[in-house]
């Protein structure tokens, strides 16, 4: 989820941060205030195109940087650990700058990072729907995740990566196999070569993580050392230690025993807290002489490391699977060494993994048009509550034996949507206006069983609705926010009242600037907010008691 957000000098707004908290959390303000500036500074610190225009006049950059916890984000993980960018799973830093002369650069956990990197980390992290497009649901990938979540498919998709799995790999090997002549020869010459520096380097199977772990103690060793010995003089060495002056007062409360017999049982405590305090000093000491601080070691740790690094960045692979593809490059050498038979065996093995590809297939593609029929009433059926009570929400899922298989099947799943009668379905990255678009990725939001993207953002979702319909899309995004994180721009009231926390967006002019301001609301000032929101400029007792009236029910029906 997003924990902070920091802008200086974006186009109206010369320094800003804010945090942010779980749940909903909606902005609000007069038109033009900046809310909607607020969504393009996040939407390019998760990989938008940039250029200089973003610039706050009279500055020479324009600077941004967010803080996300990401604890269990898996997806986030591995693209973090491919490029080799420091990671801890509780937070990333992400910062992003663009200069005055077009030019922008980016920084993850403070490594600099391209931009598809800044983009494919974003697409981990946030997913915005609005009239701003980092819209992950106009991609087909994504709609086919959706779909698979929505039926829970995993099962299916695992046994489907399985088979696959197994098919390119006897299709890799047949063709290695099939190459004749120089080729062939060729291909065996280079694997020889990796095989020779790999077995030169002897990478062991968990030598890896071991190191790193090694490092990291290494890396700390003077501290660890200088506060275990500090602490054992603390506990019974030093002349005012803990251990001689627990005993000096257990020894005055043994003489008061027997005024009061009900001092033995503080006394025995006491004795019980002399002998632990004693272990602890010892073990302390023990610790210390069993780590001792070692240059050398460290320098070869990190030497070590290096290595590996550099083989697992030509082999194109993580450094922890170096063993592994070791003895995979020894076995497909050993392969190779026996073309003729080989190629014999693998052919016949090719159709017979090809056979259980397509049967797998065959049936996650039966499941997912049975998926595909329900989650599209369910769809059409929350889009109609939005405000488009003509709309038709459908999910195509065409199968293609033909294609070459792929570990998520032969299956093209398309997202079609008609919003106007007569108008006939259309791919939905097609739907015209901002707005609509919105609310049906709130509808495929909320009817989808999908989280792997921690925090949504809807900008302006509620577009040329109104009443009812304003308060059935407010309780969508609530709902939706009890999984995952859900920041929402609005102008209507019956959205804001069910926010979790309110932001207020406020924009201040002189004769030389014009600034924009943001402040959480507390409930005082969420009915005067909400008030202006239901009777504009003038706020009256009227607007006032019904945005008391709107809280209230929110804060019952939580």
């Amino acid at each position: 989820m997003l924990i902070q957000l920091s802008i200086r000098d974006f186009a109206i707004i010369e320094k800003l941060e804010l945090h942010f908290q779980r749940g909903m959390t909606v902005l609000t303000g007069e038109t033009g205030a900046g809310k909607s500036i607020l969504v393009g500074a996040l939407g390019l610190l998760l990989g938008d195109r940039a250029d200089n225009t973003v610039i706050r006049r009279g500055c020479e950059r324009a600077d941004l940087a967010a803080v996300f916890e990401t604890t269990g984000n898996t997806a986030l993980s591995e693209l973090l650990v491919d490029q080799d960018i420091p990671y801890a799973e509780e937070e990333l830093l992400l910062r992003r700058v663009i200069s005055a002369d077009g030019r922008s650069r980016a920084w993850i956990n403070g490594a600099q990072v391209t931009a598809q990197v800044l983009r494919e980390a974003g697409e981990c992290l946030v997913d915005i729907h609005g009239q701003h497009a980092h819209q992950s649901l106009t991609r087909r990938e994504v709609q086919r995740q959706l779909l698979d979540d929505y039926g829970n498919h995993s099962a299916q998709l695992s046994r489907l990566k399985a088979v696959w799995q197994n098919w390119q790999e006897i299709t890799r090997k047949l063709a290695d196999l099939s190459r004749g002549g120089r080729e062939h020869n060729a291909a065996m010459e280079l694997l020889r070569y990796q095989l020779t520096e790999l077995e030169t380097l002897r990478p062991g199977p968990v030598e890896y993580q071991s190191l790193n772990e090694e490092l990291r103690l290494l890396a700390n060793a003077s501290r660890l050392l200088e506060t275990a010995q500090q602490t054992a003089a603390v506990l019974r060495e030093e002349e005012h230690s803990v251990d001689a002056r627990l005993h000096a007062v257990l020894a005055e409360l043994r003489e008061l025993e027997h005024l009061d017999s009900s001092l033995a049982g503080i006394n025995q405590l006491l004795e019980e807290a002399a002998i632990r305090i004693s272990e602890a000093a010892d073990e302390l000491r023990g610790y210390a002489g069993r780590h001792d601080l070692d240059p050398g070691r460290l320098q070869e740790v990190e030497l070590r490391l290096s290595r590996l690094h550099e083989m697992a960045r030509k082999h194109r692979i993580k450094p922890g699977e170096l063993y592994q593809h070791l003895a995979l490059l020894q076995q497909r050498l050993a392969a190779m060494e026996d073309t003729e038979a080989g190629v014999e065996a693998l052919g016949k093995a090719q159709v017979t993994a090809n056979a259980a590809y397509r049967e797998a297939a065959i049936h996650l593609h039966t499941d997912r048009v049975q998926a595909a029929a329900a989650m599209a009433e369910e769809v059409s059926m929350r889009i109609r509550q939005l405000g488009m009570p003509h709309g038709q929400f459908e999910i195509h899922v065409e199968e293609d034996d033909e294609a070459t298989p792929h570990p998520w099947g032969m299956d093209q799943v398309d997202y079609l949507v008609n919003i106007n009668p007569g108008q006939g379905l259309q791919a939905l990255r097609k739907v015209a206006s901002g707005g609509e678009l919105s609310r049906i990725s709130l509808a495929i939001q909320v009817s989808s069983r999908d989280q792997a993207v921690p925090c949504l953002v809807f900008d302006e979702v509620d577009a040329g609705i109104g009443g009812g319909v304003a308060e059935i899309t407010g309780g969508l995004l609530h709902a939706l926010a009890d999984q995952r994180q859900v920041l929402c721009v609005t102008h209507l009231p019956q959205v804001a009242a069910q926010a979790d926390h309110h932001l207020l967006v406020e924009k201040s002019s002189d004769t030389t600037s014009t600034i924009t301001r943001v402040r959480e609301l507390e409930m005082s000032a969420r009915i005067e907010e909400i008030a202006r929101m239901l009777g504009g400029l003038r706020v009256t007792a009227r607007s006032r008691d019904h945005a008391r009236e709107m809280l209230g029910k929110r804060a019952a029906s939580g």
